[in-house]
């Protein structure tokens, strides 16, 4: 039983690593992955491998090519779209739960986060994204639907890794910030219709620059690979 174990650890760190590479833009549209060498590159047998790249393939991140090659899609901006517009739908439900509850939701845990001075607001993009992603699920977890908050994490699971540059510019941890603090006010007021009017209108706007940075990174990336050609 051990070695089905190990390979199924193996095979979570081959899909992490590609995984990142492709959102990191090491690797690009289009660029060819083997078994054989990336199984080599990471110090793996091809079985983990194998069964990290069928999962890629599975989320539309990469596809199965002649000789035994992979290639890398383009980014799926419509699924990501998607995704983000089943977040606002989930989410705006959940405000509106939290509001109607007869008993007042406790969120006192996000207000220790969000509600501070400026002076102590965190700076680190990665730990912000991190905190961000835990701010909505919590939101999501506060209406006591357990359904609800695993199809939230499931969409939260996949578009973490492009998410995250939501946080590259420091003018967008200010405006999560400013944005968070403002809903959890309004959550606490009860006032349901400002909160779910807020909390498109931030969601949204983090999908579009997240749309445009990657958009420009892409651009960035493949000039660079051309020049070093």
């Amino acid at each position: 039983m051990a070695e089905p174990k190990a390979h199924t650890r193996l095979s979570e760190t081959v899909y992490d690593r590609v995984k990142q590479d492709i959102f990191d833009f090491r690797l690009l549209p289009g660029d060819r992955l083997t078994e054989t060498e990336l199984a080599e590159t990471l110090k793996v047998s091809r079985t983990p491998v194998r069964q990290a790249l069928h999962r890629l393939e599975q989320e539309g991140y990469l596809k199965l090519a002649f000789r035994n090659g992979w290639n890398v899609l383009p980014f799926d901006f419509d699924r990501f779209e998607q995704l983000y517009d089943l977040r606002i739908i989930l989410e705006l439900a959940a405000v509106q739960q939290i509001c109607d509850a007869e008993a007042a939701a406790d969120l006192t845990a996000l207000a220790a986060i969000w509600l501070v001075p400026e002076n102590e607001r965190l700076r680190d993009a990665r730990v912000v994204s991190e905190n961000d992603e835990a701010f909505h699920q919590d939101l999501v977890i506060a209406t006591g639907n357990a359904e609800m908050a695993r199809v939230h994490r499931d969409i939260s699971e996949k578009i973490r890794i492009i998410r995250r540059l939501d946080f590259t510019k420091g003018e967008r941890i200010n405006a999560t910030y400013d944005e968070h603090a403002q809903i959890l006010r309004l959550l606490t007021q009860r006032k349901a219709a400002q909160a779910s009017i807020l909390l498109r209108s931030h969601i949204s706007a983090s999908k579009a620059e997240v749309r445009k940075i990657t958009l420009h990174m892409l651009h960035m990336a493949s000039r660079g690979s051309r020049s070093v050609e």
